[in-house]
């Protein structure tokens, strides 16, 4: 869910900040510009009042060389301005004619920027805003302004500036902008993550709890604080809903407890009567042996639910164990059985630890083994080999006997599950759930799967190290 609802919240909070960064960046470029506008709009108003001053001293009573004085004067100043600045500035007649301009070599042109300013400005209005320059744009920037005697446009200051510095301010000004938003981007990751940990901690609880419950740790419970409402409710709900379960579990394990518990004594006084009648009965009287089987099977079958009842409520006595030695033992001591039945029993152990309970381990291999044995025809082996992976110890137990079906694969382990091939042998159906109940209490597992060409290998793992 945190996979979904981070990058949502990112992506909101980046449109968020796009939204106030792309004005924000066009309104430092556009007060960079008008700065620069206001300065140049500042240059040609003095050069005018200059250009002013040289057309006011050409009346009758000047002489010609104050004309020139201040006609020198005034070519001085734009010499010194183009020098310091880099900029361009002329005064035009209107006739194009320069009253004075720098460099010398600079003319208004036919066409373009400077060419409509010039034209505006002999209007007597002062020419347009130029358009906004970007970083990305080598355009020049053009003023103009006229110079005004008697009410009349005796001539016209135009300014062509170099924009390469007021791109830069620009330039600089975006990176300042783009710092802050990627510093606000990052404090609004910071509190996305923050804001869904605090949503989420409480499913992420829920969760795990969960997976306890479904690994068979019935009491783990979900703490209600924290979280939105409606995720405490939810707790609040699987806590109650947890209950009943173990609840009802509870019923059902004691109902199977106390039933075969209870059955036992007289199913004991039915097999003793049974056998007190089998005396009176002529030796060899295939019903009353019949029903002596029947009733042994009946008693075993008791004597599997209580150890199921027990296994599913018992606690795992976890301690670190040699899976080795242990396997080893167990072969050694199913060897005279399977020699007894014409299967070889072979052995690879070596000495491997894992964090087990070995009593209970010790119950799951001789129901594997056992189970193993059982189905291996004469002159089979069963084959027991140890080995470590990671973070997992096991042992595999091999057998070349009929195996299972893909179907019947998946159903092995079921309680009172039986092969319907392989009715006629001896079991309960219940040995295997009963290993695979007390393994799963010490955070164990058995599982089967084909071996080929034929028969079945049944894989006991144990953890190498206490689960957290």
């Amino acid at each position: 869910m945190r996979t979904r609802l981070l990058p949502l919240l990112i992506v909101l909070m980046a449109a968020v900040l796009l939204a106030l960064g792309v004005p924000l960046a066009v309104s430092v470029a556009g007060a960079q510009q008008q700065n620069v506008v206001v300065d140049r709009i500042d240059d040609t108003a003095r050069f005018a009042a200059l250009a002013q001053f040289v057309t006011a001293s050409s009346g009758v009573n000047d002489s010609a060389s104050a004309t020139n004085e201040r006609r020198a004067t005034l070519s001085r100043e734009l010499d010194s301005y183009y020098d310091v600045y880099g900029i361009r500035a002329g005064v035009f007649y209107g006739t194009d004619t320069p009253m004075a301009h720098a460099p010398r070599d600079w003319y208004l042109p036919e066409t373009g920027e400077v060419r409509d300013a010039f034209e505006e400005a002999l209007l007597s209005r002062r020419s347009h805003d130029p358009r906004q320059v970007w970083p990305w744009q080598r355009n020049r920037l053009v003023v103009a302004s006229p110079v005004i005697r008697d009410g009349d446009v005796v001539a016209v200051v135009v300014t062509d500036s170099p924009t390469g510095p007021m791109r830069s301010r620009i330039l600089h000004g975006w990176l300042v902008v783009g710092a802050g938003e990627i510093a606000a981007m990052l404090l609004a990751i910071g509190a996305a993550l923050r804001l869904t940990g605090w949503v989420l901690r409480p499913v992420r609880v829920l969760d795990a709890t969960t997976h306890e419950i479904a690994s068979g740790r019935l009491k783990s419970r979900v703490a209600v604080a924290g979280g939105p409402p409606e995720l405490r409710r939810l707790a609040g709900a699987f806590n109650e809903m947890a209950d009943n379960v173990e609840d009802v579990l509870e019923q059902q394990r004691a109902f199977v407890a106390d039933a075969s518990h209870q059955l036992r004594n007289p199913l004991a006084a039915l097999l003793l009567r049974i056998e007190l009648l089998g005396y009176e009965l002529p030796e060899g009287n295939e019903e009353i042996a019949s029903v002596q089987n029947e009733g042994k099977r009946l008693a075993q079958v008791l004597d599997d639910l209580l150890d199921l009842a027990l296994a599913e409520h018992a606690e795992a006595d976890l301690r670190v164990t040699d899976i080795g030695a242990l396997a080893a033992e167990r072969v050694a001591a199913w060897a005279p059985t399977a020699a007894a039945k014409g299967v070889r029993l072979v052995g690879d152990c070596p000495p491997t630890t894992a964090w087990a309970d070995p009593v209970t381990l010790s119950s799951a291999l001789d129901a594997v083994i056992d189970n193993a044995v059982k189905f291996t025809p004469e002159g089979e082996s069963v084959t027991v080999t140890v080995t470590a992976d990671g973070e997992t110890s096991t042992v595999v137990v091999t057998d070349n006997g009929p195996g299972l079906t893909d179907e019947e694969l998946t159903r092995v382990g079921d309680r009172f599950w039986r092969s319907g091939r392989h009715q006629n042998i001896k079991g309960s159906g219940l040995g295997l759930s009963i290993s695979r109940a007390l393994l799963a209490a010490g955070g164990g597992s058995l599982s089967y799967r084909h071996h080929e060409p034929g028969g079945l290998t049944a894989t006991v793992s144990v953890p190498r190290s206490p689960a957290s």
